[in-house]
């Protein structure tokens, strides 16, 4: 059985990725791809009020779930369309783990920090100032910028031109990927469980 693809969406709340991963599945045309989202993980959990050290603990829980779950869907030949925000450390180094490295296309998905503002108070379902504590961290990891196979800034192209700029892309992938090369930077080994 052949591995699916995984198209893998990093950046910030409001940034534009989860309109680019709705504009990939209406153009990607080489196969079935699923959209998942880290959010809509969330979104499955129990909704009773949690201590706070019980809260943090089902959050770690929920991602390492989440990156598991994506890592099975391609296992079985799916095409997945990851929408996440890689904003802590463990994050990007579980899915290195994780993931199997050759079959992700790691996307940067950019907006410059007012336009993200703007986004998040037209919106207004996230916490004020929420993109704006993720800008910082979410393309850098370990002390340096993350390398990515390709990059979008929503603030100069729509949901669909990235969409595009991203399938014109995928045939003229190099190896070693954007994800290989993260893996061998972290010294990550496949399968590894993340760091405490």
């Amino acid at each position: 059985m052949t591995s699916g693809r995984i198209i893998f969406l990093n950046g910030t709340s409001s940034s534009g990725k989860s309109s680019i991963a709705r504009e990939l599945l209406a153009v990607l045309d080489d196969g079935v791809f699923f959209h998942t989202a880290v959010d809509g993980f969330n979104a499955m959990r129990t909704k009773r009020p949690l201590p706070p050290e019980a809260l943090d603990a089902a959050l770690l829980r929920t991602r390492m779930g989440f990156h598991r779950a994506v890592a099975a869907m391609a296992e079985v030949g799916n095409g997945v369309v990851v929408d996440h925000v890689l904003s802590e450390d463990w994050r990007l180094l579980d899915c290195l783990a994780v993931l199997p490295t050759e079959d992700v296309v790691f996307v940067g998905v950019r907006c410059p920090p007012r336009e993200l503002v703007r986004r998040e108070l037209a919106r207004g379902d996230r916490p004020s100032g929420l993109a704006m504590r993720q800008y910082d961290v979410v393309h850098r990891h370990g002390g340096h910028d993350l390398v990515y196979d390709v990059e979008c800034d929503t603030s100069a192209a729509g949901p669909r031109e990235c969409a595009e700029l991203i399938k014109e892309f995928l045939p003229r992938r190099l190896a070693p990927t954007a994800f290989s090369r993260l893996r061998d930077r972290h010294a990550v080994g496949a399968g590894e469980p993340p760091p405490g």
